[in-house]
């Protein structure tokens, strides 16, 4: 029981600080780039990876984590593929209206969970597939507005779901099937991540924003809200995989749908954003549905638990998580792969 309390804690931890972090980057990024100009989110991204790469080298040297081995190719198609995945979220923005930007991240639960089913035999049930249509409903409800749709902009949208769902789903595949911890896997494939945006990030801000990220005048204002924005991507970088790693994909797109409700609450108290009923009753019926996706998958892996013979062995480990949910007795059952195995 102190095992089970001990993981629920860690769970516990782990979504408060992915929320604290991202609700905090997001308020900081936007006073960056509405307040004071600074338009190049890839770019800044690139640098949030080579701080959180540096800090994590730090970390090492300090002994704060053992790093563990993972097949090289493994490592940079993944690094590569979640850095593309950024790039293509941004083009996204660039290339469509706010709402259809925002159809696209709804449409990334619903593939996750198409992927998952037919690729990895996951099995939802309808209730936990009702509450994400209620809770994505609610988001829709609060956050989508015109939706205008070009070709160019579907493409890259279809892209970003793809490659933002598949980047997930290794994200926790890879953790769980080489034994590896959330922060060895992000020190190893932060690298990648950061080369790749590092070198298209000024191109694809550029073309987005018609203005050079070097030919940037840099105010001391500026340059302490960048610093401060890459301070908290290192714990947003850390949240992530960590939260994805002790849950699903699927849990932590719900815990993101809630950062988006708290974004807009907080952008309306402290940022004095337009608030109208619309995001109100939408932000409650996103509510009532993260509240039904936890409780389903709590009753759901009690259920599971109560029906196992104390024999028996867990078949499937990867069942939905909720976002306060119960341990399932994986680790007893884990198969052990060798850390030069690859995924990709």
């Amino acid at each position: 029981m102190g095992e089970l309390t001990g993981y629920q804690l860690g769970v516990i931890g782990a979504l408060f600080l992915s929320v604290a972090s991202s609700v905090s980057i997001v308020i900081c990024n936007k006073a960056l780039m509405s307040n004071l100009g600074f338009p190049f989110a890839t770019t800044l991204t690139s640098w949030h990876l080579v701080v959180t790469y540096g800090t994590l080298h730090v970390a090492h040297r300090l002994h704060f984590f053992e790093n563990k081995s993972i097949d090289m190719k493994t490592v940079i198609l993944f690094g590569i593929l979640n850095g593309v995945s950024i790039g293509f979220l941004n083009l996204s923005l660039g290339f469509n209206s706010i709402g259809f930007y925002q159809m696209t991240k709804l449409a990334i639960i619903p593939f996750t969970v198409l992927l998952e089913t037919l690729f990895l035999k996951k099995q939802f049930s309808q209730k936990i597939k009702f509450s994400l249509f209620v809770l994505l409903f609610g988001v829709g409800i609060a956050s989508v507005t015109d939706l205008q749709l070009n070709f160019v902009g579907t493409v890259l949208s279809l892209l970003a779901i793809a490659t933002t769902c598949v980047g997930q789903i290794l994200t926790n595949t890879i953790q769980k099937r080489l034994n590896v911890t959330s922060t060895q896997l992000l020190y190893q494939s932060a690298p990648y991540q950061a080369a790749i945006l590092f070198v298209s990030g000024p191109l694809v801000d550029q073309y987005l924003t018609k203005q050079n990220v070097f030919a940037f005048k840099y105010s001391p204002l500026i340059l302490g809200f960048i610093t401060l924005s890459c301070v908290i991507a290192v714990s947003v970088n850390f949240s992530t995989f960590l939260v994805i790693g002790k849950t699903s994909p699927v849990t932590y797109q719900v815990l993101g749908h809630l950062k988006t409700c708290l974004v807009l609450g907080f952008g309306y108290t402290l940022l004095h954003d337009p608030f109208t009923e619309r995001n109100i009753i939408g932000i409650l019926v996103a509510i009532v549905g993260m509240g039904l996706y936890s409780y389903f998958c709590t009753y759901e892996n009690k259920k599971k638990q109560e029906d196992l013979s104390p024999g028996s062995q867990i078949k499937d480990k990867d069942s939905n998580t909720p976002l306060l949910g119960h341990q399932d007795k994986e680790n007893h059952f884990e198969v052990k792969k060798a850390t030069k195995d690859s995924l990709v």
